[in-house]
């Protein structure tokens, strides 16, 4: 109804925000955190795809997904973005928050974000990256009040590609069967 009827500074955020909009097209951001890339409806059916018999199974089919789009429909975006996603998710009572990105660089905005997030109990999940790196850390992944996720194959030894700069648990990572845009299925590989 174009009116923050929460209160909250977000108008209509009924199915999440997104605070990149597309810098290629000028779009602002908005209320409609539709995935573009794929990555992030990916990562979501592993971790809640319903259990209908009908496609995949996620770990916990009952929680509940809160989107929050803070990188563009080619993986891209900015430090401020992903900050402000990680304190909206905070404010809007997320339990947990996902972050399936990462960088060889720490960021101020986001460590502050991160800290935000741990101060108001909320855990934050991070991927330790898939860049082969054996030592240098990946960020946020690489922050202690971060869980930090490497991979593990079909054999449940770490893959060659997971990063293992700061890893707290690992987890199957390769070739994961799961949801994608258009009520499809595909299968990837990684650390988020």
């Amino acid at each position: 109804n174009n009116i923050d009827d929460d209160g909250n500074g977000y108008v209509d955020d009924y199915y999440g925000y997104d605070f990149i909009g597309s810098y290629a097209t000028s779009v602002t951001p908005d209320n409609d955190p539709q995935d573009e890339y794929g990555h992030g409806t990916h990562v979501s059916g592993i971790i809640a795809a319903e259990n209908n018999t009908v496609g995949v199974r996620g770990v916990a089919p009952s929680a509940q997904i809160m989107p929050v789009k803070v990188l563009d429909s080619s993986g891209w975006g900015f430090d401020s973005t992903i900050a402000d996603g990680i304190r909206y998710a905070v404010d809007e009572g997320a339990d947990i928050i996902n972050l399936s990105l990462g960088s060889s660089v720490g960021s101020n905005t986001i460590k502050e974000a991160v800290d935000y997030a741990a101060t108001n109990n909320v855990l934050v999940v991070a991927a330790s990256g898939n860049s082969y790196q054996f030592s240098a850390p990946s960020y946020p992944a690489a922050y202690s009040n971060v869980v930090s996720v490497g991979a593990t194959d079909e054999d449940g030894y770490k893959t060659e590609w997971s990063n293992w700069g700061k890893v707290d648990v690992m987890a199957p990572g390769n070739d994961i069967i799961s949801s994608i845009p258009g009520n499809l299925y595909d299968s990837m590989s990684g650390t988020s």
